[in-house]
């Protein structure tokens, strides 16, 4: 059994690498070589947490099949704790027997898939001259968003405004003369500084209402919401939702989990056909992404385990020939 923590897992999951297998995943959804069931929810009320139980099997075609199975779990009390507030394992298991082959920190894969699936859809549904990046939020997704966009858009710079002003100042010392990344990655006093003007906007916070106000997205802007993945939970506002060509990773998970769409849609501000398609279809070439330099595009995800299944592929395919993780008897 193979154990990589999450120095093996950044080290043995580079994001290019990681943006191409998702929309290798997409493709593989699409294509009906991927059987990912809705993830099991497990509610830890007492302790503010929810567990998430994410299986998945794909089917490799010419290349190696994928079974896996994460546990993901999201307690808000664990930062009054010292602790992350998402902790997760991916088991990977051999796809002809589902004999236990590694266990991998999954916090670390899931924020690095998590960016990376922005990032297919950014490449798919921004304009190609983007080159002013707006985020909200300043934990692991803003991080890893900022990478994932800059690896498919020439960003020249990037505004980040949180709630917390010592998270943006962090982050933005933790990124500065990064290779790969602009020089002008700055923070900003208000939502509307970040994204006013933004050709391309990530929302990656935990808030349970929207991030920003309509009026301030401007005709071209792409957006990618990834921090609500339940019905009562939002980011986008619903006239902005109500204005945007949408895509989701996923037609069925989108409809039981996007608050940024079932609010609306319960609403009457927008119906189910609003959604104009999935993933899949933008990388199998059968849907547009985008139909016009003015439109404003919104991709919602809120999660896929062929994500998780396809990210570890890579990692245990980069583990093997960089040596990298500890191998203990099971």
């Amino acid at each position: 059994m193979l154990i990589l923590n999450a120095d093996d897992v950044r080290r043995c999951l580079p994001m290019s690498e990681c943006i191409t297998a998702m929309k290798q995943a997409f493709e593989a959804l699409a294509a009906g070589q991927a059987v990912v069931p809705l993830r099991a929810q497990l509610p830890v009320a007492p302790h503010s947490g929810t567990t998430l139980v994410m299986p998945a099997f794909v089917d490799g075609g010419d290349g190696p099949d994928a079974l896996t199975v994460k546990v993901v779990s999201v307690f808000d009390n664990n930062p009054s704790r010292d602790v992350a507030r998402i902790q997760a394992a991916v088991l990977v298991l051999e796809p002809e027997t589902a004999r236990p082959l590694a266990v991998l920190e999954g916090a670390t894969l899931t924020g690095i898939r998590t960016a990376a699936v922005s990032g297919a859809a950014t490449d798919l549904m921004a304009r190609p001259g983007s080159r002013v990046l707006g985020v909200l939020g300043a934990g692991v997704q803003a991080r890893t968003h900022i990478e994932a966009v800059c690896c498919v858009r020439s960003i020249e710079s990037v505004r980040v405004f949180a709630r917390t002003p010592a998270s943006v100042e962090a982050l933005v010392a933790e990124l500065s003369g990064r290779d790969g990344l602009p020089e002008d990655i700055r923070a900003v006093a208000s939502a509307s500084e970040a994204v006013s003007g933004a050709d391309i906007v990530c929302c990656t916070t935990t808030s349970r209402t929207p991030v920003f106000d309509d009026a301030d997205i401007g005709p071209g802007t792409h957006i990618n919401a990834v921090g609500s993945y339940q019905p009562g939970v939002v980011e986008v506002p619903a006239a902005t939702v109500a204005r945007s060509r949408v895509v989701v990773d996923d037609y069925e998970s989108a409809w039981e989990e996007a608050g940024d769409l079932i609010q609306p849609l319960t609403d009457g501000e927008i119906d189910r056909d609003h959604v104009v398609a999935e993933m899949g279809e933008l990388v199998g070439g059968s849907r547009e992404g985008r139909t016009s330099d003015q439109e404003i595009t919104l991709f919602k995800s809120v999660g896929l385990a062929v994500e998780d299944a396809m990210a570890a592929r890579v990692t245990l395919a980069n583990a093997a020939s960089l040596g990298a993780g500890q191998t203990v008897s099971w």
